[in-house]
Parts: structure tokens; sequence; C-alpha cells
């Protein structure tokens, strides 16, 4: 049995071109409205976002992306982890600020960073709108730290375009759950070439619009060019973290 939602989450593909028509402010306010009501980590609500309406902004973060078409987003957001503001109500109430920047703190923050933008990237396709994750803002974290003043307790998370959809992609193959689902304890898979063959054969018929004159390398083919081809700024993302304040306690 399905219903709206669930066809359009079954049909989720990353929109990267998108008619020149910004959102009307009603449908923005809701997608934000959405976002205030969702589930967020012992109600702690620890996340912000930032709107980019500066077109010049806009380019400078798609430098950092390394993606020409994250300029053209009509919506351009990014989520940021904000400890912030919550240790600035520790201080103005003069409670115990010791553990206000702890690693633990953070991974909420960034937790209901991702929960909010899954539930608008949810609510925006059901709306017929086409939406762009962007975990590339963290090709550069101390450009995007620079670029949106970003204070001391704050990181960026993802960023997300919307808008409405100026192509049709295809729907991207994605691997069985039969080797994504356990029972009760963790698995480990032996002869997994084997095993991801005809994903391998699947994926090598998928055409992304990126680069629309040629077939995709195979899924254990590109897993091999995105674990030795890093990006070394996002290697070193924990630096990053720690910079903005926040307690890595490395033993």
């Amino acid at each position: 049995m399905t219903n709206k939602l669930i066809e359009s989450q079954l049909n989720h593909k990353a929109i990267r071109e998108f008619k020149d028509e910004k959102l009307p402010k009603e449908t923005f306010d809701l997608l934000m409205e959405v976002a205030k009501r969702t589930a967020t980590s012992n109600g702690m609500q620890s996340y912000s976002i930032i709107r980019i309406t500066d077109e010049s902004l806009k380019e400078e973060i798609s430098k950092v992306c390394k993606q020409d078409y994250v300029k053209r987003a009509p919506e351009l957001l990014v989520f940021i982890v904000d400890q912030n503001r919550n240790n600035k109500i520790l201080q103005e109430k003069g409670a115990d600020t010791s553990f206000g920047n702890s690693m633990d703190l953070f991974i909420q923050g960034f937790t209901d960073g991702v929960l909010a933008i899954q539930n608008i990237v949810n609510a925006a396709e059901s709306m017929g709108l086409g939406a762009l994750y962007l975990g590339s803002v963290l090709n550069d974290p101390k450009e995007i730290i620079r670029l949106l003043n970003l204070p001391k307790l704050t990181f960026p998370i993802l960023g997300l375009g919307l808008g409405y959809p100026n192509q049709e992609p295809q729907l991207k193959p994605r691997m069985s759950m039969d080797y994504r689902i356990f029972e009760n304890k963790y698995v480990p898979m032996e002869n997994i070439l084997e095993h991801l063959h005809e994903y391998d054969d699947e994926m090598q018929t998928y055409y992304d619009l990126r680069n629309s004159s040629k077939r995709v390398d195979s899924f254990t083919d590109q897993v091999v060019m995105k674990y030795t081809n890093i990006i070394p700024k996002r290697v070193e993302i924990i630096n990053d973290i720690r910079d903005q304040g926040f307690d890595l306690k490395l033993k």
C-alpha cells in the first residue's frame, strides 16, 4: 500500500537543473514549518539554516562545491550545527558551560539538521518540487565558515538546492537491501565482487545527466575511485570541527 508521499520517496532523483522560477513565499514558509516540526534530540533544536539569497555568495559556494549548477538553484540553503545559541542561553543564565562544546552535542546538532533536511525534501518532492543534497559544501569547511560568517560552536552540515525541476533524470539503481539489512548482528560479506556483479551491470546501464553521453562506471569501480581520489580538505575535517570550538576529547 502506498500514498503520495511514499510514491515521491520511491521516485527520489537528484535534480541539478531547475526552472528559472522562484518558490512562492507560502511554499517556502510551509517547508520551513516542516523543518520546525521535525524531531530534534532532547528538544534542543541545535541546528540552524542559512538561506542564500545573495547571487555572488551562491557563486562562491558553487566554487567550493566544484559544481556550477549550485549557483543556479532558485533556493539554496546551508544547514549548520548550532550549539552557539544554546551556549549563550547557558551563559546568560549563569550555568556551567563546561560541556556545551562536547562532541555529543555536536553530533546531536548534526543529526537534528540532517533529519530536518530529509523532512524538507520529502515535503518538497510531494509538492512537485525537486531537491539536491550538497555534501560538497564540506569540500572546504573553512571557506564555508568564512563565507557564512559562522561563529564558534557552529559547523556546516549539508547544503540543499530546491526548485521546480527542469530535467527528468533516470532513477539511479540502488544496491539490494539483501546486502544491507542484518538480523541481530552484522555479518561481513565474503566474495563481495561476486555478490555485487549484477548490481555493477545494472549501474553501467544508468546514464548520469552530468555526462549524458556515456554510461557510468560500475558501483565497485566507483568505490575505488571515490575512496582513492580524496579531497584533502575533507580528510582534515576533524581539525576544522576542533577549530570551531568543539572538544574532540581525543586520547
